[in-house]
Parts: C-alpha cells; sequence; structure tokens
C-alpha cells in the first residue's frame, strides 16, 4: 500500500509531493482537510509509528492558542487532539507498505524517495 496524508493547501506539503513525483496513479492520496482522517486511520498510523505522539505537531498554530505547551499530555489526549482538529498531525504522513514517514525534514523525504526507488 502507498498512502500520504497532506494538506492542500500546504505549500510545503504540495512542493514535497511535486519533488518526489507522486501522484494519484501512484498512490492513494488523503486530503485531511477535505476528507477526515478515522479513528482507524490515525490507529494504523500509530501501530506503525510507536506512538501518537510522534504523530502530533507542536507548529500548529493551535497548539500554543489552547495552551498545550505547559500541559502534560497522555497519548489518548495526542490521539483525541489529532482526531478534533487535523492540523495537529505532523505533515504529511507517507505510509510505503509497512513503512511510515512523518513530517517534513529534509531527511524524511530523502528516506521517502529512498523508500520509492
Amino acid at each position: 500500500m502507498k498512502k500520504i496524508y497532506y494538506l492542500g493547501t500546504c505549500s510545503t506539503c504540495i512542493r514535497i509531493i511535486k519533488e518526489l513525483g507522486i501522484s494519484e496513479q501512484n498512490f492513494e492520496m488523503q486530503d485531511i482537510k477535505t476528507q477526515p482522517m478515522s479513528e482507524a486511520h490515525l490507529d494504523e498510523m500509530k501501530s506503525l509509528s510507536g506512538s501518537f505522539e510522534s504523530l502530533f505537531s507542536r507548529r500548529a498554530m493551535k497548539y500554543k492558542s489552547m495552551g498545550l505547551a505547559g500541559k502534560n499530555l497522555s497519548e489518548g489526549d495526542y490521539k483525541q487532539l489529532i482526531l478534533e482538529e487535523y492540523t495537529f498531525l505532523k505533515r504529511p504522513v507517507f505510509i510505503i507498505n509497512d513503512q511510515i514517514f512523518i513530517g517534513n525534514s529534509k531527511k524524511t523525504v530523502e528516506e521517502v524517495a529512498q523508500a520509492l526507488t
């Protein structure tokens, strides 16, 4: 299976998708704003990544506005926050067979490119 969770309005996500030559012909693509993730999707990502925290973006604007920086969040909290607010998912998330790649760091993008070859 090849799937990507991304945000269609995120210029970084779009740039990475273009750089990697990803299209709907070779990947299942899910824009998390227009096609919200289900709990099953999130649970699948967690089983591959090891934790909900690894999927959680502390860069989301709501992270600071909701005062989450000073709180000690549990795995359940991370899961609930991601399900309630799509911007809390660290993006993009690539699932290639049984591997998961989370985020937009240069290293992650290079790892995705390697996995696609």
